[in-house]
Order: C-alpha cells, then structure tokens, then sequence
C-alpha cells in the first residue's frame, strides 16, 4: 500500500479539501476534481482517505483522563427550541474558583476533536464548555459531513445566540470566578469575533482562523483579542485588513499571529492540514493568554 505523507500532497489539494469541508463544492464535484490529482499509483480513495480526519487516532486527552472531570449539560437555547448540550470539563480538584472558557467548534458540530480542545482546556486550569449548535436538529451526527449539512440548516445568528448563552450558563457557574473567555475555530472563530462585539463583559478572545464581524460593530468591543491566521488560508484573510484597520481606528487590545505556510485549520490535528509546530505555538499563546485576563 502506498504510503501518504503531508509533503506528498499539493497545495491545491488541500484548497480543493477546504472547499469541501466548507460546503463551497459537494462530495460528487470534490471526489470528481481530486481525481485529477490521482496520479502515479495514487488512488482517489487513498486521498479521499488521507484527508478525512482520524478523530481516535489522534486524542490527546481522553475522555476518562484522571485528571479532569466532565460531564454533558444542558440549557435553553433562546431562538433554535429546545435546549443545548454541552461538554463541560473542569480539572479534577475542582473545589477551587477558576476562569472560564467557552470553546466553539468549526461548520460540523460537536465532534470529537473540540471535545478534546476542551479537555486540553481543563487541563490547563480552566472551566471549559463545549456547547453543540447541533443540539436542536439532535447534536453532532456522528460523522463530518452530515454534521456540515446539518449545521447548514441552521441560521448562524441564531447559532451565536446559543453561545452567548453559554457564555451566561459558564459566568453563573459556582466554581467560575466570574471571568469567562471564547476561543473558537473557523466558524468557531467567527463566533469568538462576534462574541467580542455582542457581549461586553467577555474577559478574552481567541479566533483561530476566523471570520471578521462587521467593522461598523468594531468599536463595541471591550476585550483583548489574540487572533491565528493561516498564511496559506487565503478566503478568510482577504477580510484581515480591513478588520485590523476598525481594530486600530477603535483603540482596541489586540495582537495577530500570522503562520506561515500554514493551512486554515492546522491546529486540527486529526487531518493532514495539521501543522504541528504552528499549532503548539498557537495553544501555547492561547493558554499564556487565558492565564493573563481569566
């Protein structure tokens, strides 16, 4: 069999897997057009196979880890019915007050990897909650690309709604010292963005590669920021400079890593898009500013 690495593989290949994994092609046009790249004994399949993520493969923290405790909660969710699940994690000796941080998955709901982030989070010292958009369709799927169509059917601001109140179900709880942060990834980052905007006693936020809020709204952030961009991640980037220049208009705390030949997700490590060092200097100056403002 033949064996894949990262640098066998071209970098239009992975913009093709970024389209897909943004629903800007389907799986029939993505398996079509990646069967262009399928040359020299390679098969379709084996990309296909390469570029889907490995989510046992690659846990970190596991579920049972002594070190932490975690449980599934749930609260209403204000406009999508019903009420959110929630992956909330918090380090075993739990009888002490600790910040907060709300962690937000991509386009596909609550899968296994942002669990993991989570985890990785309480590790660190932290109360972390996972909240699943998906909870009102019935949570994450199981899989990716059902959990993308899914995710699909429901309005993004509504989307945000339910983190923001999470947010509020993160600040009341009894071991929260009262200061929460978000750091959330690709939609996630979005809503890291917006949550900045729309809530004004957010202690930090964290986007990795993440979309820009409206810079008419810009000003009505009150936390510091930190934010990861790919260098290779074209399609969110376009949106930088002009967020950078309503960031510096408005006076606001921020500061923008930019990783170099790096892809949009490469602090995903279950798919080839992972870049480890980008990604461990990414968590790290995530972690270091978790400790500064929570």
């Amino acid at each position: 069999m033949l064996k894949l690495n990262k640098e066998d593989i071209k970098q239009e290949v992975f913009d093709l897997y970024d389209d897909y994994a943004h629903n800007r092609i389907n799986r029939r046009d993505f398996m079509q057009k990646l069967s262009i790249y399928a040359v020299g004994g390679l098969t379709v399949s084996a990309l296909m196979s390469f570029l889907m993520p490995d989510y046992v493969g690659a846990i970190q923290v596991k579920a049972d880890d002594p070190r932490i405790t975690s449980s599934y909660v749930s609260y209403p969710s204000p406009k999508g019915g019903g009420t959110i699940r929630a992956l909330l994690t918090m380090p075993k000796d739990n009888q002490k007050k600790r910040g907060g941080v709300v962690v937000v998955h991509e386009n596909r709901g609550l899968n296994p990897h942002i669990e993991d982030v989570a985890r990785r989070a309480a590790l660190e010292g932290f109360i972390s909650l996972a909240p699943d958009a998906l909870s009102p369709l019935g949570g994450y799927p199981g899989n990716d690309d059902d959990g993308r169509a899914l995710q699909s059917k429901r309005d993004r601001n509504e989307m945000l709604e339910d983190f923001i109140a999470g947010f509020e179900y993160l600040s009341q709880h009894e071991y929260n010292t009262g200061k929460v942060g978000v750091v959330g990834f690709c939609f996630g980052g979005w809503i890291s963005n917006m949550m900045a905007v729309r809530i004004p006693t957010l202690a930090a936020a964290v986007p990795f590669y993440g979309g820009q809020p409206p810079t008419e709204e810009v000003h009505n952030i009150t936390a510091p920021i930190v934010l990861h961009y790919a260098a290779l991640d074209t399609g969110v980037n376009k949106g930088w400079p002009e967020y950078e220049k309503a960031l510096k208009e408005n006076n606001k705390e921020y500061t923008m890593y930019m990783y170099p030949n790096a892809n949009h997700g490469f602090h995903n490590d279950t798919t080839p898009r992972y870049d480890k060092a980008a990604a461990e200097l990414a968590w790290q100056r995530t972690i270091d500013f978790f400790k500064q403002t929570l």
